[in-house]
């Protein structure tokens, strides 16, 4: 399949703010943004499903937008919905670009845009979202899905790189005494810092082989957060809280923050990491309609809303903006008592 090429005109993404698109195989699908002299930006993208009830919300008009409701400056909206697609030969192509600005001048351009949208945010007295955002095109157990384990990593080596450090200059120093730590939606493999060790360190998720294979780990367990949201853990259990790539596939996502909140220590960290990268078909349908910078908004609203939580804070740890995974982090710490 040749690719199509889409031309920047805007100076919020310098290259294709990559939807997530549907997996053909058992690893996530990303976009493959590649630049040109002429500040062309190119993406491939496997042939679109059918389309159904589950992509309705991709036809929504932008002032329609639960994104829309929440304006920072002067009450004009920070977001609109990135809903207007075009069909290009059996492609769904994004319709959104950058202005043409240099790489490393974009690239800062995207940072402070990541870190600036929460401060900014307006947040609307009620959840601006719909049970049909949180909607997924397979609505069959997550149990089912993820019951083969998939030793693999669902980001590239440059982003993995990224979010240690990130890890590194933000989780509790190694050893510390008395810390324990929750990574949710664990796999095979944390991200944490090589050597990386607590008194307790918990996983949870969706396949016994690969938890057992994570040798961060100090104990772990499978849970369905989808299907039961209730952590098993009393209150005020972890200094930190973890979720790698996995937030976009949360279908109760305030009762998920709630919990969190609640097993979290009065001060406790909670990060939440994500690129462009998904299995589209059990992606939430607010994520698999927006962009990146969209779900940063989308991520801190969880925090908003579930209550009890520092005002979220973001970051863009992309390492290589357009030539490597771009990655993002939303966190936030619990309210000291």
């Amino acid at each position: 399949m040749s690719p199509s090429a889409v031309s920047p005109h805007s100076a919020i993404a310098a290259r294709m703010s990559a939807h997530c698109a549907p997996a053909a195989s058992s690893l996530p699908l990303r976009s493959s943004p590649s630049s040109s002299a002429s500040g062309t930006i190119s993406a491939s993208f496997p042939a679109s499903p059918s389309p159904g009830s589950s992509r309705k919300s991709a036809s929504r008009s932008a002032s329609s937008s639960p994104l829309s409701a929440i304006s920072g400056g002067g009450g004009a909206p920070l977001f609109r919905r990135r809903t207007a697609m075009q069909r290009l030969g059996g492609l769904l192509l994004p319709l959104i670009g950058s202005g043409g600005a240099a790489g490393p001048a974009v690239a800062r351009s995207k940072v402070s845009e990541a870190e600036e949208v929460l401060r900014k945010a307006e947040w609307p007295q009620q959840f601006p979202f719909s049970a049909e955002d949180f909607k997924r095109y397979d609505e069959t157990p997550d149990t089912v899905f993820y019951s083969m384990p998939r030793f693999v990593t669902h980001i590239d080596d440059a982003a993995i790189r990224a979010l240690t450090q990130f890890y590194k200059d933000n989780l509790p120093p190694p050893n510390t005494p008395g810390v324990s730590v929750l990574d949710m939606c664990s796999s095979w493999i944390s991200h944490y810092p090589k050597g990386y060790k607590q008194e307790r360190v918990v996983g949870m998720g969706l396949n016994e082989d690969e938890l057992a294979r994570n040798d961060v780990l100090t104990e772990y367990l499978v849970q369905d957060l989808n299907a039961n949201t209730k952590l098993p853990f009393p209150d005020n259990t972890f200094d930190a809280i973890t979720n790698a790539v996995s937030v976009d596939y949360l279908s109760r996502p305030l009762e998920v923050f709630q919990e969190m909140h609640r097993v979290l220590k009065p001060g406790g960290l909670a990060v939440m990491s994500f690129s462009n990268r998904c299995f589209w078909t059990k992606a939430i349908q607010i994520w698999t309609s927006t962009g990146d910078i969209d779900h940063i908004l989308i991520v801190g609203s969880y925090f908003h809303y579930a209550g009890g939580y520092e005002p979220p804070q973001a970051r863009d740890i992309s390492p290589n903006p357009g030539r490597t995974d771009p990655m993002y982090v939303v966190f936030s710490r619990k309210l000291e008592a």
